[in-house]
């Protein structure tokens, strides 16, 4: 198992690294602006965490769906998962740890065997709010999964879903042929027990990111679009609608190369910088913690293997307060986060 993991960790860092590099030296007509260079014009360099807010956890990488976008490269053949000993380790931060949201990702998070005990040991602790991802197809994928919107109730989880549009075409051309219904019939049995609706205090929030090489509209326009076409045509209701920019990383760098849109895409991002954004981006208030237990300032550092810059790296050493007084990795793919309104995991940040 331990040389699994350790070929695993092998294999990412070695992409990460080369795709770190490409950002940092791709060609281009005209040169750059570095991330960096922006933040000095701004005296906001280097960039320093807040008060923590957010434990972000990545339980695995495994997925029941291969999304042409995703920054995790996530999927079925995925075998990174988060073990009961790192989970273990997780709890006893959460015990002590002054951030009030716990957020669990991966992949599919629910793919991950000890999921429901580390939920259900987790809420005994009193976390403020509890979130989870869910990609809504899980929830249809299995008989072993068609309770989880029962689950999830009865843990007051605050369930956060991908829903790349409202209609049938654009969704499975960017997830996958049937992953529309399966959406749909897993919001109508969310829906059916109380998230969403407008009485209930069952969160109910929906992820939209562009299925091409473009930027996300207005967050608050694309949030009545998606309630009222949900809404007429399948009697589907949810609380937010979060935009969020897809970063030039991982699976997604592989599609704006292979398509020839890298270069413009990137020229997108730097045109639409926003010095306002920077005030709120996530790494300011979220530690990002991955499946074997190192510590990131956000997801998408941790898709490029940069750790955080401090003493502790590692979530068995954890210590909030010398992670308060880190500074933050930075790189091109930073400008996905402050393009625009900004984009985070809760979507836009201006």
């Amino acid at each position: 198992m331990a040389t699994k993991s350790l070929l695993a960790r092998k294999k990412l860092m070695a992409k990460a690294e080369e795709q770190l590099k490409f950002l940092s030296n791709g060609i281009f007509k005209d040169e750059l602006p570095t991330f960096k260079d922006q933040l000095e014009k701004i005296n906001d360099f280097p960039l320093k965490p807040k008060s923590l807010e957010i434990l972000q956890l990545n339980l695995g990488y495994m997925c029941n769906q291969v999304c042409e976008h995703c920054h995790v490269d996530a999927g079925p053949d995925r075998k990174e998962i988060m073990t009961k000993e790192t989970m273990q380790q997780c709890l006893k931060v959460i015990k002590t740890t002054k951030a009030h949201t716990l957020d669990l990702t991966g992949g599919a998070p629910e793919m991950n065997p000890n999921f429901r005990w580390f939920v259900e040991e987790a809420s005994k602790l009193g976390v403020k709010d509890f979130i989870v991802r869910s990609n809504l197809t899980i929830i249809r994928a299995n008989k072993k999964y068609h309770d989880l919107p029962e689950f999830f109730k009865k843990h007051n989880v605050h369930v956060v879903s991908s829903m790349p549009h409202w209609t049938k075409g654009k969704t499975d051309k960017q997830r996958g042929s049937g992953v529309f219904d399966k959406s749909i019939r897993a919001l109508q049995d969310l829906n059916a027990i109380g998230y969403g609706l407008p009485d209930s205090h069952l969160q109910l929030d929906l992820v939209y990111n562009p299925s091409g090489a473009f930027l996300p509209s207005n967050q608050e326009a694309m949030e009545q679009d998606f309630k009222k076409a949900l809404k007429d045509d399948f009697g589907i209701e949810f609380n937010n609608l979060f935009t969020i920019t897809n970063l030039p990383i991982s699976r997604y760098l592989d599609y704006l190369i292979a398509s020839d849109n890298y270069e413009d895409y990137m020229y997108k991002l730097v045109d639409a910088y926003n010095p306002a954004a920077v005030k709120n981006v996530m790494c300011r208030n979220t530690l990002s913690i991955s499946w074997d237990g190192w510590l990131y300032d956000c997801d998408f550092n941790q898709m490029l293997e940069m750790k955080v810059e401090s003493p502790v790296q590692h979530i068995r050493d954890y210590n909030e307060e010398l992670l308060q007084n880190r500074s933050i990795c930075v790189s091109q793919h930073c400008y996905g986060c402050t393009a625009g309104a900004g984009s985070s995991c809760q979507g836009s940040v201006v």
